[in-house]
């Protein structure tokens, strides 16, 4: 036994000596929990933590350190500050912007020049991708996430205010390998409300996702309540905007809205098969 300790030792001092020598990075794998509460994340974003959940709505999609992500819009970057130093060591991050490619990345090429240690893997592709744009290639994705942006596809957002959510899941299962995971975060309306709703509010049924999934060929896994709100009844003059962050009434009711919170939403987690 003791041999065997004095074999490994030298063999890990010895791989230790190597990297240095060569100059090679010892990148060690972090956790969610370590990537969430990473001192490189801005404050601003840490501050939202409590509406958003990361480590819990990880966990529960199943996102490991060695996985292929793909994040579908990842605008400001706020899951960028997460997802790309858990996969730097190990696995590989799309930033998947869009339809204003590559407008949509400018977020996350800030943050590579910022730090490419942590960000520099990120790779910018375009979703939808468009003929002769860059996209992530067919079946290599372990996990698709996308937050709060299937309502946008659904209002045709810089699309003509024309529905092109089937479009978006039937690229998200392309990219994904078989047995992935697609997990999706979205602003939840009530089943009871008019589905027009879905068109101008934000807002968007889980029948409707459920729908736009399994048509795609996805399998239905769980969803879990991690990101429920009851306070918000989704029912605002501004639809979802009027929440903060975005807060479109400006200071209206302000305190009434910063009591709420931000959204009720949605979390659902889906398998290629």
């Amino acid at each position: 036994m003791r041999q065997t300790l004095t074999i490994f030792a030298v063999f890990t001092t010895a791989v230790a000596v190597a990297s240095v020598a060569t100059g090679a990075p010892r990148m060690q794998r972090q956790t969610i929990a370590e990537a969430v509460a990473s001192p490189t994340r801005s404050p601003a974003n840490v501050a939202r933590d409590q509406y958003r959940h990361p480590v819990d709505t990880l966990n529960f999609f199943g996102v490991k350190p060695g996985n292929t992500v793909v994040e579908i819009w990842p605008g400001g970057g706020w899951y960028t500050e997460i997802l790309a130093p858990l996969t730097r060591a190990k696995g590989s991050y799309y930033a998947a912007v869009g339809p204003d490619f590559p407008n949509g990345g400018k977020a996350v090429e800030t943050l590579k020049a910022k730090d490419a240690a942590l960000y520099g893997h990120a790779q910018l592709v375009a979703f939808p991708a468009q003929a002769g744009q860059p996209k992530v290639p067919d079946g290599t994705a372990d996990v698709v996430l996308t937050f709060r942006n299937v309502h946008n596809w659904r209002m045709g957002y810089k699309r003509g205010n024309v529905d092109y959510s089937p479009e978006a899941f039937a690229q998200m299962f392309a990219m994904l390998k078989k047995g992935g995971t697609l997990g999706i975060e979205d602003h939840r309306l009530p089943e009871s409300a008019s589905a027009e709703r879905e068109k101008t509010s934000g807002y968007i049924k889980v029948s409707t996702v459920r729908r736009l999934a399994e048509q795609a060929g996805f399998k239905f896994v769980g969803a879990s309540e991690v990101n429920a709100n009851p306070r918000d009844t989704a029912d605002w003059p501004q639809g979802v905007w009027t929440l903060p962050p975005s807060y479109t009434l400006k200071d209206v009711d302000r305190a009434k809205y910063a009591a709420i919170g931000e959204s009720d939403r949605m979390t659902l987690k889906f398998r290629k098969p």
